[in-house]
């Protein structure tokens, strides 16, 4: 990213991946949810369910379906997986290094969350985790009426910081999230230590960093 550090005038994260290393507490809840549906399914590994996870839980749930062979429907797994999901939001779950300090040192500008995790977990998480309180807004599945990679939702978070889409950073670890900036006319950085990197090679971020810390170094 070359741009002068005056265009980074909002900066939004992703949760998952990004903010936060959910991945076992994901995985756990799946493989509970599925060993209720059918109580002889096998474990999914850790790394598969993180694969699926940054379309929402409804995606996250219908993959793990499909790879676990269970011809069971979404409607009926998915309340059981947020149930056990809620149960253990921060057993495990923790902020990737760095992060506190990055945030703080971003604080002279609006900071938000913008994640396909349903809104009420996504706070509660970061309530939890003592962060909470460094962003304006944390909007999740069930605050917006389309999830990225649709824009709507950065364009609202834009629009009450009062801070022109073009001047916003969309922070994330997928190409879900550089096309959810692309769309709304922002600028996009890519982490490289979460969930999806590799599809960064289809996505390429304006700025690719190896730690939220580096970005808070690129943006000063």
């Amino acid at each position: 990213m070359t741009a002068p550090r005056s265009r980074a005038r909002l900066v939004v994260f992703d949760l998952d991946g990004t903010l936060i290393d959910s991945s076992q507490d994901l995985a756990a809840a799946v493989n509970r949810a599925l060993q209720r549906a059918a109580p002889a399914t096998p474990a999914l590994p850790e790394d598969v369910v993180r694969s699926f996870v940054g379309s929402g839980a409804r995606v996250l749930i219908t993959r793990s379906l499909a790879q676990a062979g269970l011809a069971r429907s979404v409607d009926e797994v998915l309340p059981i997986f947020l149930e056990e999901y809620s149960r253990g939001l921060l057993d495990a779950t923790r902020l990737y290094p760095g992060t506190e300090d990055a945030l703080d040192r971003l604080r002279d500008r609006p900071l938000a969350v913008l994640t396909n995790k349903p809104g009420d977990m996504s706070r509660a998480i970061l309530e939890g985790l003592g962060v909470a309180d460094r962003f304006f807004r944390i909007y999740g599945a069930g605050d917006v009426d389309a999830r990225k990679p649709d824009p709507a939702g950065l364009r609202r978070i834009a629009a009450e910081a009062q801070v022109a889409a073009q001047a916003s950073v969309m922070v994330g670890d997928s190409g879900i999230d550089v096309r959810t900036g692309r769309a709304a006319g922002a600028l996009t950085a890519g982490v490289t230590y979460g969930f999806d990197a590799g599809s960064f090679r289809d996505d390429p971020p304006d700025l690719l960093v190896s730690s939220l810390t580096e970005l808070a170094d690129r943006l000063s």
